[in-house]
């Protein structure tokens, strides 16, 4: 009898640290990743996979934990020299990362698709979890800002977030469509469920239900879709996310995170410290689980995750 696969939608850091707690309970034929790659840019003639190289490194054991993003060990010679060129030196760069980008660039100048220069890619770090990037096709998050548009890492980088967000964008989402890959596994008759990590929903998991057909090739496989929230206490653990719950006056709270994905989703994880939202998620329609989202070490994750798979088996 095959083994129960699931599928997990994630992106930035809150997402790979669920990621990283699933893989160490399932099995590679378990579990797929799907990955925003609306965060996704060409910078220096490169293109660069943000949220795609978080999860690789974290997975691979790479990441660099300090900072929360790039590669452990990493040293900055090519940024320091660019620098001395004045070349644009807002978005960095390391040394070990900037492989990475290179090695993506050529083959995706050659022809390769994204998913599969993903999977080359991260398997040639050790990765045998599969991560699929949402489209093959360029989708860019776009924010609207009261001082006009802005590419995401100009707003998220550049500048820092500090702009006040009106609302978002993602240019070329209606010429997207999900990969045949990701096609194969809400098919696969094995699914046992679907999980949106502690993503931004706007910036992380938005621009991957707005990839045509997507939500609803979710729903219609007919299995649970749970979502762990990414705020707890009225905070984002990680990221911009209640920032600018406040500047689009949304409720700052768990909530409204639920509310968010309102008929898309069958469960949602609520922090321990939110319990007392619990009824008030319950009145949304949405079956609820009260535990530890909070996740600061691998045993943390390893729990989550956990939780978030029997959960789903509840709900099944």
């Amino acid at each position: 009898m095959a083994a129960d696969r699931y599928i997990a939608i994630t992106g930035g850091v809150g997402g790979a640290k669920l990621a990283l707690g699933l893989v160490q309970l399932l099995n590679p034929e378990e579990i797929s990743f799907i990955v925003n790659t609306g965060d996704d840019f060409e910078h220096l003639g490169l293109h660069i996979s943000p949220d795609i190289d978080t999860l690789v490194y974290t997975l691979s054991g790479q990441s660099n934990t300090d900072v929360g993003w790039g590669r452990r060990g990493e040293t900055w010679q090519f940024m320091q020299a660019l620098k001395q060129f004045s070349g644009e030196t807002w978005f960095n760069l390391g040394d070990q990362d900037l492989a990475m980008h290179v090695e993506r660039t050529q083959r995706l100048r050659r022809g390769a698709t994204l998913t599969v220069a993903t999977r080359e890619l991260a398997g040639a770090l050790g990765v045998r979890h599969e991560i699929l990037p949402m489209s093959d096709a360029p989708v860019r998050t776009m924010i609207g800002t009261a001082n006009g548009e802005l590419a995401f890492q100009h707003y998220f980088v550049r500048d820092r977030c500090a702009p006040a967000v009106t609302g978002f964008r993602f240019d070329g989402a209606a010429a997207a469509a999900p990969t045949p890959q990701i096609e194969q596994r809400l098919d696969d008759a094995n699914l046992a469920g679907v999980i949106i990590c502690p993503s931004n929903p706007f910036v992380s998991v938005d621009p991957i239900l707005a990839v045509p057909g997507m939500r609803e090739r979710l729903k219609r496989a007919g299995v649970p879709i749970v979502a762990v929230s990414p705020i707890v206490a009225g905070t984002a653990i990680k990221g911009p996310t209640a920032k600018m719950m406040t500047e689009l006056k949304i409720p700052n709270d768990a909530v409204a995170v639920a509310r968010h994905y309102r008929g898309l989703i069958d469960g949602f994880v609520l922090d321990a410290q939110d319990a007392a939202l619990e009824s008030a998620v319950l009145a949304l329609g949405v079956a609820t689980v009260v535990t530890q989202t909070v996740m600061l070490t691998l045993a943390d994750r390893q729990q989550l995750a956990a939780d978030v798979l029997r959960f789903i088996k509840r709900l099944k």
